[in-house]
């Protein structure tokens, strides 16, 4: 078992910055994949970013490449999401994810979730 909390999220003004956090407890962090994934209002939750167990393999959506970066810091368990130059459509509750092996871009195949955060935009 591995808890997720993610923290982060707030209202921002488009072409604006955040970074979202989420903090892992309760197995080794190096176990696993991580990804971050956003659900907008009446739309079906999507990935972001993926991240490999050491860091070393990215994935991103196309509509955030260029402008979001995922990384990790195995030693402080921890995943992030940098967003920058941010646009109304980025505006969704954003979740981190873990599983063990690679990692994925879909949704079905993470096994523990956080709660979620929510990023609104504003123009």
């Amino acid at each position: 078992q591995v808890q997720l909390v993610e923290s982060g999220g707030g209202l921002v003004q488009a072409g604006g910055s955040l970074r979202l956090s989420c903090a892992a407890s309760g197995h080794t962090f190096s176990r696993y994949a991580m990804g971050w994934f956003r659900q907008a209002p009446g739309k079906e939750r999507e990935v972001v970013a993926a991240i490999s167990r050491t860091g070393g393999s990215t994935y991103y959506l196309d509509s955030v490449k260029g402008r979001f970066t995922i990384s990790r810091d195995n030693a402080k368990n921890t995943v992030y999401l940098q967003m920058n130059s941010l646009k109304l459509e980025d505006t969704a509750v954003y979740y981190c994810a873990a599983r063990e092996g690679p990692y994925s871009s879909r949704f079905y195949q993470y096994d523990y979730w956080g709660q979620g955060t929510q990023v609104t935009v504003s123009s």
